[in-house]
C-alpha cells in the first residue's frame, strides 16, 4: 500500500502543472522513450500517431498530456477497470506515463465530416445547450465550446463516435469506475438517441 502511495503521490506531483500555462508549454519528458512505449504496446490499438487502429479505441492524438498520465495511473492502480489495459500499464513509471501523455498531445488531429448531418445537428444542440426538459447539462459547460477541454478534463473534440457511445453507456452503468461522479448524473439522463447524436457531433469537432 505505502508503495502505491508513493506512486500516486509522484504522479500528482508530474501533473502539478498551473492552470493559466500555455499548451505549448510541456514538462521534459523523454519522448524517445514514449516511441518505443508506443511502438512495443500502444500502436496495436491506438494507432502509430494515436488515431486510432478501430473505431474500438480512442483518438489519444492531441488529447491533453495530463489526462493521458491520470488515465494510465488509474488503470494501474485498478481505480479504472480494463482487462487490456491492465496488461498494457504494468510496470509504467510515473515519468514514463506523462511521457505518453507529452508523445500523443503533439500528434497532430484530423477534422471528420459527419455522415448523417440531421442527427449529428442533433448533438451540436445537446453540446451546446443541453436538453432543459430532461436535465442534460451542456457538454460545452465543462469541455468548452469547440470540446477541447483541459489539463482536468479529456479533449473530445474528434473523437472515435462509437468510443464516445460506449464510454457513456458505461458512466450510465458506472461500468467506467473512474471520473464517475459527474459523468453518471449527466449519461443517465441521455436517450440513445442523444447519445448517438452527441458522439457524432463530437467526432467532426478539430
Amino acid at each position: 500500500m505505502k508503495g502505491w502511495k508513493n506512486r500516486i503521490a509522484g504522479m500528482a506531483a508530474l501533473l502539478a502543472v498551473p492552470l493559466g500555462a500555455a499548451a505549448a508549454d510541456y514538462p521534459e519528458v523523454d519522448l524517445q522513450r514514449a516511441e518505443e512505449i508506443n511502438m512495443g504496446r500502444c500502436f496495436l490499438c491506438h494507432g502509430v500517431e494515436g488515431e486510432s487502429s478501430t473505431a474500438l479505441y480512442p483518438r489519444l492524438a492531441g488529447q491533453h498530456y495530463q489526462y493521458i498520465a491520470k488515465q494510465l495511473a488509474d488503470f494501474q492502480s485498478g481505480r479504472r477497470k480494463s482487462d487490456t489495459m491492465v496488461s498494457m500499464v504494468e510496470g509504467l513509471k510515473p515519468e514514463e506515463m506523462l511521457a505518453l501523455g507529452v508523445y500523443f498531445e503533439k500528434k497532430p488531429t484530423k477534422a471528420r465530416a459527419a455522415a448523417d448531418k440531421q442527427l449529428a445537428a442533433v448533438g451540436e444542440f445537446i453540446f451546446h445547450r443541453g436538453n432543459e426538459f430532461s436535465g442534460v447539462a451542456a457538454c460545452a459547460s465543462c469541455h468548452g465550446e469547440r470540446g477541447l477541454g483541459s489539463p482536468q478534463l479529456p479533449r473530445l473534440a474528434g473523437q472515435v463516435r462509437q468510443y464516445t457511445e460506449s464510454q457513456l453507456k458505461s458512466f450510465n452503468s458506472r461500468e467506467r469506475t473512474n471520473d464517475n461522479a459527474v459523468m453518471h448524473s449527466i449519461a443517465s439522463k441521455l436517450t440513445e438517441l442523444e447519445v448517438k447524436a452527441v458522439a457524432l457531433y463530437i467526432s467532426t469537432l478539430d
